[in-house]
């Protein structure tokens, strides 16, 4: 089964829609309103990187900016800008996830002003083929990924993706192509500091599932999917270590990171680790 789209008007009365979310779906919010000051308009007029980083994004309690070109004075608009987009993630989830309030722990907020890369990039780094979102120094553990999107491009150009099959049908299909887990290798990388945090086997199974997915030649062109167009002015939201995509084209879009224990779902079964630990007949180490 391919990964619904699932569209929540903001007439809709509000319900949580965690467990359609925790199914694979991604949730799309037509109009939802997040309005640009005439100042901030000039964002998405030309893109205000330093172009040493793909991404502009604050971090950490300070909402430090990285990445961003411009005088001071822009700079500090744009931090502002993604300071206010980080509130409205969280208002989303306030009012459409409930069942997470107080659990969902708010990440990196970025924008995004270019268009997708499709230069001719190794396959690992290559964006536009199906992959789920694993981080190779960033241990996930007992954590979920959610992101959510939003398309403000100025000039009507979509935000193009493909979303793939049900990870559960993935799995299936590549958990016996991965190499097994070494928990020593997993120590030896975090006392080196390669890794942020030792790797758990679902961050190792995750790390190798993403690259399995954009290597394989014939499933990035025959495996079930959909292509997806998010218009400017929608918003979207994923467990993006559960939907597979692939992005392929737009520009303009504002993104914001979020973690979520396992234990934190409405159904901690529907999880991908799991899934995995179902697929493999035992408890993940």
């Amino acid at each position: 089964m391919i990964s619904p789209i699932l569209t929540v008007s903001q007439s809709d009365a509000p319900h949580s829609l965690a467990s359609a979310l925790e199914d694979g779906a991604v949730l799309l919010f037509p109009d939802l309103a997040f309005p640009f000051s005439d100042f901030e308009r000039r964002f998405v007029e030309r893109p205000f990187a330093d172009g040493k980083a793909k991404n502009v994004n604050i971090r950490g309690e300070n909402a430090e900016l990285r990445g961003a070109a411009g005088t001071p004075e822009e700079q500090e608009a744009l931090r502002q800008l993604l300071l206010r987009y980080r509130g409205f993630a969280q208002g989303i989830v306030d009012r459409y996830l409930p069942d997470y309030i107080g659990r969902v722990s708010l990440a990196g907020t970025s924008y995004r002003p270019f268009d997708v890369d499709k230069r001719k990039l190794s396959w690992r780094r290559d964006d536009t083929r199906l992959h789920v979102d694993a981080f190779p120094s960033n241990p996930i553990g007992e954590k979920r990924i959610l992101r959510v999107f939003r398309n403000i491009n100025p000039s009507g150009q979509p935000r193009r993706w493909r979303v793939g099959e049900d990870f559960g049908s993935m799995a299936e299909k590549f958990l016996p192509k991965l190499p097994g887990y070494s928990p020593l290798s997993a120590r030896l990388l975090a006392a080196l500091r390669i890794t942020k945090a030792r790797r758990s086997e679902y961050d190792h199974l995750m790390l190798h599932l993403h690259d399995a997915l954009k290597q394989d030649e014939a499933y990035q062109a025959h495996g079930p999917q959909a292509d997806v167009n998010f218009l400017p002015g929608q918003t979207w939201v994923t467990f993006s270590d559960l939907v597979m995509h692939g992005a392929m084209g737009g520009q303009y879009m504002l993104e914001q990171t979020a973690y979520l224990p396992v234990a934190a779902q409405a159904d901690p079964a529907k999880s991908p680790q799991r899934i995995l630990a179902a697929k493999l007949g035992r408890p993940l180490l």
